[in-house]
């Protein structure tokens, strides 16, 4: 159910990789908004979840992202250098209703701070300016957290636990899944280096034993390791396929079991990689066999100019579709 990959050292371009792992299509659209989109952060699909006091605002940054059944946000980049990822977390709490406090729906939120920040401090400092309030997308509730990275190699995990909201903030931070919260994860990470070491593995390579199931522990781990591991790119194109490989690796293949529910396969739908030092965003659907990509630059980013989209699955599509995208109705 998602993992993101922040590469942050390869001496070339800074890059996040990212997987997509739902039970049904989200509907993908890529989706460039130009800046000064006055926005409500009250509504879904033109309906007013949030009640009185919703947050409204104008985007001081043009964007490309990846929405969520035309609903929302789940991945992007933006011209500032900032990028942002929604990941599901079950264990999501964002406590009561303050009215007093401008309300977000929360499939809104990585948008909101894609409008208004460049830098993953300016996104932090947005934190306090809204309440998140909670929304269902498709039956689903969008229970989420959210990772953050910059151009200069910054990063950031923000939760919302038992109704209190908890910031990983460290260029370090670099992997995250889904469940268990973070702080368990990183302690599950060492406790299986620990492991590792103590089998007498204190060398990477092909002995060491590696967790290989689907569930967010095992995804996170590998992540980490392989990421660990990535040789210094020869230029920027080798380096998005350094982390594409990755990504690739903590995908979930087609039918691969994950657990008794509603539904039981959570196959990646998707994998994007956000280049952050060029703004260029790729798009790889789990059923087609190309590669996309678009070029933020290229687009007429400027105050009034059109929201373009581009339906990535269209089977014919490969390589720079910068120039496929066409004007559209704001899907939010």
């Amino acid at each position: 159910m998602c993992t993101r990959i922040l590469w942050n050292t390869s001496g070339h371009a800074v890059l996040a990789g990212r997987t997509m792992d739902w039970p049904e299509s989200t509907e993908p659209a890529l989706t460039v908004f130009p800046r000064g989109i006055e926005r409500d952060g009250g509504k879904l699909a033109g309906t007013d979840v949030v009640g009185e006091n919703p947050l409204r605002w104008t985007s001081r940054f043009a964007s490309i992202v990846t929405t969520v059944y035309g609903a929302g946000t789940a991945d992007g980049l933006n011209e500032g250098g900032l990028a942002a990822h929604m990941l599901y977390l079950d264990s999501t709490d964002l406590g009561p209703r303050d009215p007093g406090r401008p309300g977000l729906q929360i499939g809104l939120w990585i948008q909101y701070l894609l409008d208004a920040a460049g830098t993953v401090a300016e996104a932090l400092e947005l934190l306090d300016t809204c309440q998140l309030v909670p929304v269902e997308l498709r039956g689903f509730a969008a229970t989420v957290h959210v990772a953050l990275e910059d151009a200069s190699g910054d990063s950031a995990v923000v939760e919302y636990l038992e109704g209190r909201r908890r910031v990983h903030h460290d260029r370090s931070y670099t992997v995250m899944t889904n469940e268990p919260p973070y702080d368990e994860q990183l302690r599950l990470l060492r406790e299986q280096v620990r492991i590792v070491r103590e089998l007498g593995h204190d060398e990477p390579g092909s002995e060491v034993p590696l967790p290989g199931n689907v569930n967010a522990v095992d995804r996170f781990q590998r992540a980490a390791y392989f990421s660990a591991l990535l040789p210094e790119p020869a230029d920027d194109r080798q380096a998005v396929a350094s982390i594409l490989a990755v990504t690739r690796n903590a995908s979930v293949p087609f039918g691969a079991p994950y657990r008794a529910g509603r539904f039981r396969t959570y196959n990646t739908e998707y994998r994007t990689v956000c280049d952050l030092t060029n703004r260029r965003y790729f798009f790889e659907l789990a059923t087609s066999p190309n590669l996309l990509w678009a070029e933020l630059d290229r687009f007429d980013l400027s105050p009034g100019a059109p929201v373009m989209t581009l339906d990535p699955e269209s089977p014919e599509l490969v390589g720079d579709v910068s120039a496929g995208f066409g004007p559209s109705p704001r899907p939010f």
